[in-house]
């Protein structure tokens, strides 16, 4: 029978069942349960596994690790059940699990929408590699069908997963596949298929042989479909045959049967389903660098692998010891001259080393510091080994010289200032254990300094914590002291410290959805408005790692004033509530009154949306959705922050007149209605200048030197002159760049479409056989060319599914995010932003008219009368006269000149 183990709350556990684990609050810091697959029960380590029918003690567990989507990205996830699974197993302490759940392969649930209304339940269908930082497809084994039978049989006998690249499932899961010539199987490495007879051949058994295959988006015909294809050219029948399509009809979809009836028997065999497991792994690698033949070996290895990085590119070539010029006189490295004595205290006797003991130091800090004991072993040392005495041995001096360095070097770091300590403390506050921000929070000390500080800055607390507690058991005091002592939160013994008795005042409200009862309080983690959670939202933070924050609203009313005991939610213009009861449910804990939430609208999809998601500068009070106008804010600064233009009046580092450089003047189009409020958000480009958010981003010649922030608008220059010339059809103004209608030939500027409520969105474009050059984006199930679109008003584009531009993806990214970040960076790791701007304007100067370079020693401008031009140009009237750069400007762009 196999080994079960009872948890803390009851549950039984055996191997391969998944549980919740986690550490005691005080280690885990507010962070949500991780979930795993209990692989096999350990004993006490150092004990030898019990043998015979004799009971065994367990104290150990190895899990098998499931990675949220939030643990290996930064991007938000809407589905709280979704789970990476991991090839990564590690040894923890029994106590530490939790409770029990269940997880699935998204194919083995039939019904998932029911799966993940009930509690503990999640699901994955992909994989993560901690190591190579690379996520893959997890697909059954049985659905493997394009390998040998041998193999295949091997494969479904041992794994029920299979592990593999994303372009490598479709050929897996496809028919076998035989060589047209040997009748072989066909590996995907080394396997080529004909575009017109749909047959595979092996790359070695076509003549000639292939030494690569295709690049993406071209196609290979075999010789006879070659020949064949040859033939009916030279004969002049070539018939293009009509595709097939589907007569379309007008009858409405067949309708459903209703809703499927839930069986609970259905999911209780979900729940117990036989996994197949081989060495206590479900799945192993079966993708694009492995070999079939070897997975009949059971010894070999089931993790993801990379391409190979034998070779110059990844290594270093060693020269051959023939092409070795080292000079004869280099000294010999591995001699005694080279050997540094790090210490010599196994050659003492005991009667030296404790004088050597009396001689170390009066100072008692010393004898705890690691630096210095190293430091005080390498120093006597030496004078023991060069028969020198103890006194000698001067322990005032900071630094040492090494013999491989040209200057002294300290053994020990300086002594951290107050101002230091207090940056490094802020630092932990807000970032944890993340050390490199922590480091740039301090700025005055290195990586290695601040690791080993935060080593002593951590030992230190504990020495806190302990003596605290020390004198807590020595005290005896009774329960209401010791509830002063933690500043009234006291942890129950049942959760290691993770609920709450008694709320301090104050913030004794839900810290997510703001309710004042709940029969158990939960500690929340850092960045809530309380410390606190309810049974609900402490329940989905730990387990789901979700949190539903009630926003705050724009108009709330501080506490004490007029108005302030109105019940959350309630319109501040709404006549007066019912007075709130009085009396409490039995066992809740009564909270005050919390303060209201913000609800910000957005000024360009006219959406509510949280502080946060919607951001507000505080000098303009501009409100859009923060990834649509490419603005990252910490939530600290949220409630202060100020846009770039604001920022942009006091530094005056861009041009002082704000208006956009490819739309007509402000006057033009701030005579439509308050719906250009969104206009207002600009960006500045690499001349200095300032350009629509809108404009930027649909204009296909500009770039971004940051495209997630949309900052800074490159490329204005290369935009046609064709654009520049055309007049708009809304304003009738001849400047400005115009943008063309995706349906019809009309032509406006995006500042004049947008206030007419022209629709502005992002189409995802299909593409059959996409080159190798070709970015393909996948968002919300559609595969394809993100491409941005503008339609008229009058256009029915009800059939059209479009993206509109403050619409966000499952990862909570915006889709202008993901259109700029594919297809508008600028290469900024080739050329700098100068070098850039100067190809920007060759391109201009080399389709401009001629330039003629002048013979007269002093031209003099027709128009202005000036000497002075970058360049001039000849008269287009008369062949002796010129016109400088500044006059023949209007001739350049299409306009009238003087």
């Amino acid at each position: 029978m196999a080994a079960q183990v009872t948890l803390r709350n009851g549950e039984k556990v055996k191997v391969n069942d998944h549980v919740y684990c986690s550490p005691p609050w005080s280690v885990r810091d507010g962070t949500p349960y991780s979930v795993a697959r209990i692989m096999e029960f350990l004993p006490p380590e150092g004990a030898s596994k019990g043998k015979g029918k004799a009971k065994e003690i367990y104290t150990r567990v190895r899990l098998a690790w499931y990675y949220r989507p939030s643990d290996v990205s930064d991007r938000p996830v809407a589905d709280s059940r979704l789970l990476l699974a991991a090839i990564y197993s590690e040894v923890c302490d029994i106590n530490q699990l939790r409770s029990k759940c269940y997880v699935l392969h998204r194919d083995k649930i039939t019904d998932l929408a029911g799966w993940k209304k009930r509690p503990d339940r999640f699901y994955f269908n992909r994989l993560f590699d901690p190591y190579i930082k690379k996520e893959f497809e997890v697909i059954q084994a049985t659905d493997v069908r394009n390998l040998p039978d041998h193999i295949r049989q091997t494969l479904i006998s041992r794994y029920e997963y299979v592990v593999a690249e994303k372009e490598v499932v479709p050929d897996l899961t496809d028919t076998l596949r035989l060589c047209g010539t040997c009748d072989q199987w066909c590996a995907y490495p080394d396997t080529v298929g004909c575009d017109r007879c749909k047959k595979f051949f092996h790359m070695g058994c076509v003549q000639p042989p292939l030494l690569a295959k295709p690049s993406r988006g071209y196609g290979w015909t075999c010789a006879p479909c070659s020949k064949r294809h040859e033939e009916e050219v030279d004969s002049h029948e070539v018939r293009h045959l009509t595709p097939v399509t589907k007569p379309k009809s007008n009858a409405p979809a067949p309708r459903g049967r209703g809703r499927p009836r839930k069986d609970r028997s259905l999911a209780e065999k979900e729940e117990n389903l036989d996994i197949k497991y081989f060495k206590m792994w479900p799945f192993r690698y079966f993708g694009q660098y492995t070999v079939a033949e070897d997975t009949l070996d059971p010894d070999d290895l089931i993790f993801p692998r990379a391409a190979t990085r034998v070779g110059p590119k990844y290594q270093a070539m060693i020269p051959s010891p023939a092409d070795n010029t080292a000079s004869p006189d280099a000294e010999e490295r591995g001699g005694d001259s080279t050997v540094e004595v790090l210490g010599g205290v196994h050659t003492l006797s005991d009667e030296e080393v404790e004088e050597w003991k009396a001689a170390l130091t009066r100072k008692p800090e010393n004898l705890y510091s690691v630096d210095w004991l190293t430091e005080a072993i390498r120093r006597f040392s030496q004078a023991y080994l060069m028969n020198r005495g103890w006194s000698t041995v001067d322990m005032s001096v900071l630094t040492r010289t090494e013999k491989w360095k040209k200057g002294e070097t300290r053994y020990a770091d300086k002594e951290w200032t107050a101002e230091e300590v207090a940056a490094f403390e802020d630092g932990i506050m807000f970032h944890g254990a993340e050390l490199r921000a922590v480091r740039d929070e301090v700025g005055t000390r290195s990586m290695p300094e601040v690791v080993r500080f935060y080593g002593h800055w951590k030992n230190s607390r504990l020495k806190e914590e302990n003596k605290r507690i020390r004198e807590l058991r020595l005290s005896h005091k009774d329960e209401e002291d010791e509830i002063s002592i933690s500043q009234s939160i006291t942890p129950l013994s049942d959760d290691e410290g993770s609920t709450v008795r008694e709320p301090s005042k104050g913030h004794n409200s839900c810290g997510a959805c703001r309710t004042r009862e709940s029969e158990t309080w939960w500690r929340a983690p850092k960045g809530l408005a309380t410390e606190i959670l309810c049974d609900t939202c402490g329940t989905n933070w730990r387990k789901y790692a979700d949190l539903s924050v009630r926003p705050f609203r724009e108009d709330a009313t501080p506490t004490g004033k007029k108005g302030g005991d109105k019940r959350e939610g309630t319109p501040m213009n709404s006549p007066h509530p019912k007075r709130l009861r009085t009396s409490l449910t039995n066992g809740t804990t009564p909270p005050p009154n919390g303060t209201t939430a913000l609800q910000l609208r957005c000024q360009a999809c006219q959406k509510m949306g949280p502080l946060g998601r919607i951001v507000k500068c505080q000098k303009c009070s501009l409100r859009i959705h923060a990834g649509t106008w490419g603005v990252f804010v910490d939530r600290d600064t949220l409630e202060s922050y100020i846009c770039a233009v604001c920022k942009d009046e006091k530094a005056q580092e861009a041009c002082l007149n704000t208006d956009c450089v490819l739309c007509p003047s402000r006057k033009v189009y701030e005579k439509w209605s308050g719906h250009a409020e969104f206009l207002r958000a600009i960006k500045a480009t690499e001349g200095q200048g300032w350009v629509h958010v809108l404009c930027a981003v649909f204009s296909p010649e500009t770039s971004f030197t940051d495209a997630s922030r949309f900052q800074v608008v490159e490329g204005i220059s290369t935009i046609p002159r064709q654009r520049w010339i055309v007049r708009c059809t809304i304003c009738g103004e001849g400047r400005g760049a115009v943008f063309r209608c995706a349906e019809c030939a009309k032509e406006y500027h995006a500042s004049c479409a947008w206030n007419v409520r022209h629709r502005f969105a992002f189409e995802v474009q299909p593409v059959r056989n996409p080159r190798r050059d070709t970015v393909l984006v996948t968002l919300k199930g559609e595969t394809g060319i993100l491409t941005p679109v503008i339609y008229c008003k009058e256009h029915d584009i009800s059939k059209r599914e479009l993206f509109d531009i403050c619409e966000t993806d499952e990862t909570g990214e915006s889709v202008m995010q993901i259109y700029t970040r594919t297809y508008k960076q600028a290469p900024v790791s080739q050329a700098h932003a100068l070098l850039r701007k100067a190809m920007h304007l060759d391109m201009v100067l080399n389709n401009r008219p001629e330039v003629v370079d002048t013979t007269e020693s002093d031209p003099r401008c027709e128009c202005c009368g000036t000497h002075y031009s970058p360049c001039f140009y000849r008269s287009k009237y008369y062949s002796d006269r010129w016109r400088c750069h500044k006059c023949n400007w209007p001739n350049l762009i299409g306009q009238k000149a003087c």
